[in-house]
């Protein structure tokens, strides 16, 4: 902001921002003090809706650097070549907290970048875990009901959790994850980022892959124990925030080499776990990881609001050689981030300065709607016309799939080795004797709290069909802890 007077919002000069007009001194507060009015409207609407999901966040902005040859994967234009860099604005967030909640809590942490590419905003919007907690999106307002506060009690309750978890086996792998040593990140920085779902890769020729994007720390991971966390989330409820902030501060710039699991498209039909189910992973033995990326943070937003609670993502937003899969949990997501962004920020919300293309420009025919810039001026809103307009480029993103069969209500197809649990016993096998204890004490101090006993058993139960000592541990933790 440049220096000068104070001015309205109209840019008229302010004579006096200490006192209100009245009438007489000491008399009543008169209605013509426009810029007493103007300053308290604008006060009240200062908060937009929060994010239904993912409230609580922090951001930066930053460069992605490619370091490995991806060409004949996929023709996006931002991975043509190596040393390309790309501007990226990465907002990290919990999950299930409200705006005012603390950093140092047990929950998933979102992961999502905005690639601002040549070709347009790629928005990648994952997790700090490769899995989650259903499979299809149906369930998803269901499941976060559950991580919410209860509409009677007005609190987080662990019946709520543990009875949704218990009836819903496929979140045994995710409940694994979140309870383990990595279910509290030390901080934003100490943690790595998924892409989570699979993604479509295509490349020059047409050739299809199926993908899975790792963001591994250069700062190596630190966690919180559950005693630290508490600790800490009552002492510095920012803790993250500020360590990201004064991290970039200090030009102590986090960075993350980013991987790529490759599938190529004819392998999917008859692989062991179904490659498109968000609760299962690709064992790294059967894909390994392919590096050809590297992530830096190296600029703090300059104002929270405008760059950080209004910034929106969209798994949805793909470009050229970039689409999305059959994941049903992605498929849902396509339709659910965007209308929840049209909703709560409006529906220009991509012509803000941290959403709007930076490496491109936006040339679309919608028009007018809240807080519309006018932008286009006169040009015609339509297409095809023949003033000049934009016009299609009949190449589409991604590759089209193949379906077939009937419509209705399908359960997501089964893989040769798929089950609820074999990916979560496989996940506490790995785990040494010290992240199993952790593990289970966590679990069983969670499960203690459910009220009844039948919630509490089949929740139990769920661990037990992933690996028998895992569930006889658990129970008896359990049942020392509920007497």
């Amino acid at each position: 902001m440049t220096q000068g007077p104070l001015t309205t919002e109209a840019g008229a000069p302010v004579a006096d921002n200490q006192n209100s007009e009245t009438a007489g001194v000491g008399g009543p507060v008169l209605v013509q003090d426009q810029l007493l009015l103007e300053k308290l409207a604008h006060f009240n609407r200062e908060r937009i809706p929060e994010r239904v999901v993912h409230a609580r966040g922090a951001g930066a902005y930053g460069t992605f650097t490619v370091t490995g040859d991806v060409t004949p994967y996929t023709r996006a234009k931002f991975l043509s070549e190596v040393g390309k860099e790309t501007e990226v604005f990465l907002r990290f967030s919990t999950v299930a907290g409200n705006l005012g909640a603390p950093d140092a809590v047990r929950d998933p942490r979102g992961f999502a970048v905005k690639f601002y590419t040549e070709e347009g905003n790629y928005d990648l919007v994952g997790n700090n875990t490769p899995v989650f907690f259903i499979r299809d999106a149906i369930k998803f307002p269901d499941f976060i009901h559950t991580q919410k506060r209860d509409p009677y009690t007005g609190s987080q309750e662990a019946d709520n959790v543990f009875d949704f978890w218990g009836l819903s086996p496929e979140s045994t792998h995710q409940v694994t994850w979140l309870f383990g040593d990595r279910g509290i990140p030390a901080s934003y920085r100490h943690m790595d980022g998924f892409g989570s779902h699979t993604y479509q890769w295509n490349n020059e020729a047409g050739e299809v892959f199926w993908v899975k994007y790792h963001f591994k720390t250069d700062q190596g991971i630190k966690n919180l124990t559950a005693e630290e966390a508490e600790i800490l989330a009552g002492k510095d409820p920012d803790s993250h925030q500020r360590d990201l902030r004064e991290a970039i501060e200090r030009g102590e710039y986090p960075s993350w080499t980013v991987y790529v699991q490759i599938m190529p498209a004819a392998e999917a039909a008859t692989y062991r776990f179904n490659p498109f189910d968000l609760t299962k992973v690709w064992p790294h033995a059967d894909y390994p990881l392919v590096e050809f990326g590297k992530l830096e943070l190296n600029r703090n937003p300059e104002n929270i609001f405008a760059e950080v609670e209004q910034s929106i993502f969209s798994p949805a937003h793909f470009v050229p050689g970039i689409g999305p899969s059959p994941d049903k949990m992605l498929q849902g997501r396509l339709f659910a981030y965007g209308d929840a962004h049209r909703y709560r920020v409006g529906i220009n919300a991509d012509h803000l300065p941290v959403n709007r293309p930076h490496a491109t420009e936006a040339r679309t025919n919608s028009r007018d709607g809240y807080l519309y810039d006018g932008r286009h001026k006169g040009a015609k809103n339509y297409e095809p016309n023949s003033f000049g307009g934009p016009f299609q480029t009949d190449r589409p993103l991604w590759q089209p799939v193949a379906v077939t069969g009937v419509t209705g209500e399908s359960v997501t197809p089964v893989h040769a080795e798929d089950n609820d649990f074999v990916q979560a016993g496989n996940l506490y096998r790995l785990m040494s004797e010290d992240e199993k204890e952790r593990l289970v004490n966590n679990l069983a101090n969670a499960i203690s709290g459910v009220t009844r006993d039948d919630i509490a058993e089949r929740a139990i139960n769920n661990f037990r069909q992933a690996d028998g000592d895992f569930g006889k541990r658990l129970e008896a933790a359990v049942q020392a802890l509920r007497g």
